[in-house]
């Protein structure tokens, strides 16, 4: 989780959401990915998705069996997908994601005996550092989007104090 924490941090440096995940094979990691979704302007972009397609191409294939993935936020809907669909045996994340987590939080997909592959999940794993990024990086974009608005303000009274003539 420690290197997945690594990804985190560095999406945060660039602005990102700071959410990182490493994907672990043999006891190598074969894939690390952060989130690029603002930077890219693509929403498929998740530090989930980028580290299970690097993995891929590192293994040759895009199955993973026996692999492992440490993210610092639980995973998506979306993320869950390529998760199952990968094969990948074990999920190992940080925080929850109340509002949408598809491991736990809302949906237990990884887990689904409907679907032709589950994995093992490993919930909490060093959330209380994962949970404490992020919300310390949407205190600062609020703060910031504050101090924004009270600039604006304050042009504003002062463009009006101006004597016209």
């Amino acid at each position: 989780m420690a290197a997945a924490l690594v990804e985190a941090r560095k999406a945060g440096a660039l602005g990102e959401v700071p959410i990182g995940a490493v994907v672990v094979y043999n006891g190598e990691i074969v894939g690390r990915g952060f989130n690029m979704r603002e930077r890219l302007q693509d929403a498929s972009q998740h530090a989930e998705f980028i580290a299970i397609t690097e993995a891929n191409r590192q293994l040759g294939s895009w199955r993973l069996p026996d692999a492992q993935l440490f993210v610092t936020l639980e995973p998506c809907i979306m993320c869950a997908g390529i998760i199952q669909q990968t094969r990948i045996t074990d999920v190992y994340y940080g925080a929850d994601d109340p509002k949408a987590g598809a491991v736990r939080s809302l949906y237990r997909l990884l887990e689904d005996q409907r679907l032709n592959h589950q994995v093992y999940v490993h919930a909490g794993v060093h959330a209380e550092v994962a949970s404490s990024m992020l919300k310390r990086f949407f205190k600062d974009i609020r703060q910031a989007k504050k101090r924004a608005k009270q600039q604006r303000r304050l042009a504003v009274e002062s463009l009006s104090k101006v004597d016209p003539q």
